[in-house]
């Protein structure tokens, strides 16, 4: 088969799948990204030579318990409240957890910037490992589902959106870097990336996002200067972190002597070749609407 066409099908096949789990059910998204995580850990433990076996059982439960919580928590407060009067503490309990969470998943991530820009070692130690499956690899799985919630209730639509950013920022910064792009931006890590083309991924992510807050999103004109604010910087956010964490993914393959995460979509890789800027920018996201919440 044509390779062109074999990464087109695959594409389309994944894309269908994401958005259908999306749109269909809180669940069925739930279940999606599980798998996904499920995926992604076995693609890690790979490249960084891992246990493969007791790494996706953590992941299980700790995914699991965690959005299973979070939702429990978000769907019964009002039964507690009548029933066991509650509610109050389960909210801050779950609060606590997230920002607990929320901590790890950041310091794993400024170790992974370090790790990409100043670590020079091509050996990663056993306590890093456990450490990145943790915080850069299950943690941001995590938050993506928590993304969805906002500050409210399921919306499919937030997470449609950042995925929109992300597949914004990677397409045109392709096509800007192919086209008029001669300055490496990282060179030793990802010789086709250019300073032009990540700069042409951050333009078009932002004016998609503004797209997106005022045709997707936004359903009330009264709000819709704050949500274009809000949807211009998540795109700032996507485009700039967003790169950082395919560099980073980058690296580890790099290390690893391979040029795909895996082989589960022809043409395109592995799961973590497709969602290496979601799962490092999550985090990132989460935090942002947090702010925003408190601000608010």
């Amino acid at each position: 088969m044509n390779e062109t066409l074999k990464r087109t099908i695959s594409g389309a096949i994944y894309v269908i799948l994401l958005l259908t789990s999306i749109l269909f059910s809180t669940e069925s998204f739930f279940i999606l990204f599980g798998i996904f995580l499920i995926i992604a850990i076995y693609e890690f433990c790979n490249l960084i030579q891992n246990h493969k076996t007791p790494s996706i059982l953590f992941g299980i439960v700790l995914y699991t318990a965690v959005t299973l919580l979070s939702n429990y928590n978000k769907i019964t407060t009002e039964t507690i409240n009548r029933t066991f009067k509650t509610n109050f503490n389960l909210a801050i309990n779950t609060k606590q957890l997230d920002l607990i969470l929320l901590v790890i998943a950041l310091v794993v991530s400024i170790k992974c910037i370090l790790f990409l820009f100043f670590d020079k070692f091509q050996k990663i130690n056993i306590s890093s490992k456990y450490l990145y499956l943790l915080g850069y690899i299950i943690l941001p799985f995590i938050f993506i589902t928590k993304i969805s919630f906002g500050v409210n209730d399921y919306n499919p639509k937030i997470i449609i959106g950042l995925f929109i950013l992300v597949w914004t920022n990677d397409t045109f910064a392709f096509i800007v870097g192919k086209s008029i792009g001669k300055n490496k931006l990282y060179e030793k890590i990802s010789p086709k990336k250019t300073i032009e083309g990540f700069i042409g991924g951050i333009v078009f992510a932002i004016i998609a996002g503004y797209l997106i807050s005022k045709y997707y999103i936004n359903a009330s004109p009264q709000f819709s200067e704050k949500s274009i604010m809000i949807w211009v910087s998540i795109a700032l956010i996507t485009g700039v972190f967003g790169t950082i964490g395919d560099l980073i993914e980058s690296k580890f393959k790099r290390i690893a002597g391979v040029k795909d995460s895996g082989i589960i979509m022809p043409g395109h890789g592995g799961i973590l070749d497709r969602l290496d800027s979601v799962i490092f920018v999550a985090p990132i996201i989460f935090l942002f609407y947090q702010i925003l919440y408190y601000v608010s």
